[in-house]
């Protein structure tokens, strides 16, 4: 990615698994880095692998006010409110991004604690089951999609400042509005979530016979349900509003196929249905791309963006204000 004038400095709150890999990757693209944490083991063994962090979160804040540097919140969605209180604080005028898995309440969240900040939200689709400071990688945003929000009230150069970030750590940008991630999220990540607990629990009824014979296709539906408790209630109850609908349409599913397979023994149309749609996305994610341009400076670039993140279309580079993307 072309970057014109300074890369401006970075200040990422919370070490664990995604604010440990950014901590890393941004240092590794040759920004100016520095973090902290409430957790003493993520901050100290950050420090014992020679990245400047500490448990100081106010300090850290300040510092970034002082060098205007763009501040990543990356603690999970309960303790968003505190760290924002902070934000308050020592850095009202930030500019200010997150990596939280919901998008509505942060923003809620930011517009009644810190309404001064520069906000442009933030999520990287991207993870592991794993968690902590140990767990974190330089690697892991490259080639993840990486939503950037878009609201009425979103100042485009926050925007471009989140998005530079991102594109900076090998991922590409997603240009949607809050409403629109947590709907879709809820679909394909809060969903699944849910659906590898109860997944994991019912083979685990099985006892030792069910371990024993535990083959691929359940290890793949239950991978998830290997992450720590705290953050998978974090992101579903978190997305309430959004996920209740979409565990409504899939309890649906699921009561059509009991139905059938009571009545008829059969379960074609569930099975044939899901091949059909798995195919449709897959084919969808293969898809040739077609190259757009948006000018920041344009009038219409906020419904560009949107309109190209709707699309399931994708940011792929920036110089200066012109934006590089493609779309299927």
């Amino acid at each position: 990615m072309r970057q014109d004038g300074p890369v401006r400095d970075v200040c990422v709150i919370g070490l664990g698994l995604i604010g440990g890999s950014l901590l890393r990757s941004a240092a590794h693209t040759g920004r100016t880095v520095w973090g902290a944490s409430d957790s003493t083991k993520d901050a100290t063994a950050a420090a014992d692998d020679g990245f400047d962090t500490s448990t100081d979160v106010a300090a850290a804040l300040r510092r970034a006010a002082e060098a205007d540097a763009l501040v990543v919140l990356a603690v999970p969605l309960p303790a968003v409110e505190a760290v924002l209180s902070l934000v308050g604080d020592h850095a009202p005028r930030c500019l200010l991004t997150d990596v939280t898995s919901v998008k509505g309440p942060v923003g809620e969240a930011v517009r009644r604690r810190v309404p001064g900040a520069r906000f442009a939200g933030g999520h990287p689709m991207t993870g592991t089951a794993h968690s902590g400071w140990a767990a974190s990688s330089p690697t892991l945003f490259t080639g993840a999609a990486w939503v950037v929000c878009v609201e009425e009230d979103t100042e485009l150069a926050a925007w471009r400042e989140a998005a530079a970030l991102a594109l900076g750590v090998g991922a590409h940008v997603v240009p949607v509005t809050a409403a629109a991630h947590d709907e879709v999220v809820a679909r394909v990540s809060h969903l699944p979530h849910l659906l590898a607990a109860v997944l994991a629990s019912v083979g685990a009824h099985g006892g030792p016979l069910a371990a024993a014979l535990a083959a691929g296709s359940f290890a793949d539906g239950t991978r998830v349900a290997g992450t720590r408790p705290d953050l998978v209630r974090a992101m579903t109850e978190g997305n309430r509003a959004a996920l209740l609908p979409v565990l409504d349409e899939a309890l649906g599913k699921l009561g059509a196929a009991r139905g059938s397979l009571a009545s008829t023994g059969g379960l074609a149309a569930t099975i044939e249905a899901g091949h059909k749609a798995a195919r449709s996305l897959d084919e969808h994610r293969h898809a040739p791309h077609t190259a757009v341009r948006i000018d920041l400076g344009a009038p219409d670039a906020r419904d560009g963006l949107t309109a190209l993140g709707e699309r399931g279309g994708r940011i792929t580079a920036i110089d200066g204000d012109a934006l590089t993307g493609e779309v299927a």
